[in-house]
């Protein structure tokens, strides 16, 4: 009779596909893999996913492509991955405004930590604050200056509600004591296009996008982190400029839908740390100014803290600013 239930019961799984997910999951990945980012091409966050895709690929042995989910600050991104299979061929990379969502969009009835399954962080990365050419601003100190001193109310581009560079300006503000307009655009590659256009007069935004731009097309005049980067040395940290608490840097991670296997998160996770272990792909976030996450922070578990942790602190941060539920 024993036997019976044992044949039946592996009847029934292999019927409802319990069995054949099992043995998919051995075999994974068996097609290519797409990574959701929630905003428009030409971003900071758009330009590491497509470096982690690449270098990602030849190790999967399948094509790793990036797919641009855009709108209501990162919420449509994050629904397209939630609806997703959980078989861990739908990926989702994101930052620390991925946490914001919950806040940002309460009647979405999102809990980021309980909705993903993290594979774990690819990078954490300065950021810097830029202003445009036509501005005149020269300094931080200049900045602050005119605004708590001359009136100057500062027009601070971002790429959208509940994103990174958002809570930054916001946060900036707060702690600048000045006036400011906040300006969402729908990604950071459009608010960067009118920042050299001087249709706005700064933004502050990651290291990737940021730095190839100085001296040419904008000005930068500071950027986080405990010491000034070798690859930007002209541009004094906010602390040398009087703005100590200003500490926000940014992490990226890649996550699954929830109840992905684990056996595939485990694919996915360690096919994530030889791309972070290549010389070739350390090589090139250096040239970002950006830093391979180290040890403690990577793969499912550190990845993981990481998400807890900030989810309280970020939405007690942003409630501090402000920051307004959409």
């Amino acid at each position: 009779m024993r036997t019976f239930f044992k044949t039946l019961t592996a009847a029934l799984l292999l019927g409802f596909g319990v069995v054949g997910n099992a043995a998919k999951a051995d075999n994974f990945p068996e097609k290519p893999v797409t990574i959701i980012v929630s905003v428009a091409p030409g971003g900071s966050l758009d330009a590491l996913a497509r470096l982690v895709a690449t270098h990602m690929a030849p190790i999967l042995g399948q094509s790793v492509v990036v797919e641009n989910v855009t709108g209501a600050g990162g919420l449509i991104g994050f629904q397209r991955l939630l609806k997703s299979s959980p078989d861990g061929y739908t990926l989702m990379m994101s930052n620390n405004s991925m946490v914001l969502i919950p806040l940002l969009h309460p009647q979405a009835g999102i809990d980021v930590v309980k909705d993903t399954s993290p594979i774990g962080t690819v990078a954490n990365v300065p950021m810097v604050l830029g202003v445009s050419n036509q501005s005149g601003i020269q300094s931080l100190v200049e900045m602050r200056k005119r605004m708590n001193e001359e009136d100057f109310v500062p027009n601070l581009g971002s790429g959208g509600p509940g994103t990174t560079a958002h809570l930054a300006e916001a946060m900036f503000l707060q702690q600048s004591g000045g006036a400011g307009q906040l300006i969402a655009y729908r990604g950071s590659g459009p608010a960067l296009t009118d920042l050299m256009g001087g249709t706005i007069d700064g933004v502050i935004d990651q290291t990737v996008s940021m730095m190839h731009l100085h001296k040419n097309r904008i000005k930068a005049i500071a950027v986080t982190g405990e010491r000034r980067l070798p690859q930007m040395p002209d541009v004094p940290t906010f602390a040398e400029a009087g703005m100590a608490d200003f500490k926000l840097q940014i992490w990226y991670g890649l996550v699954a839908p929830e109840g992905t296997p684990k056996e595939v998160i485990n694919a996915l996770s360690g096919a994530l740390t030889k791309v972070l272990d290549s010389e070739e792909y350390k090589t090139r976030i250096d040239q970002l100014a950006a830093e391979v996450t180290p040890q403690e922070q990577r793969g499912p578990e550190g990845f993981g803290n990481i998400l807890a942790r900030d989810q309280k602190e970020l939405a007690e941060l942003a409630q501090s600013i402000g920051l307004p539920a959409r």
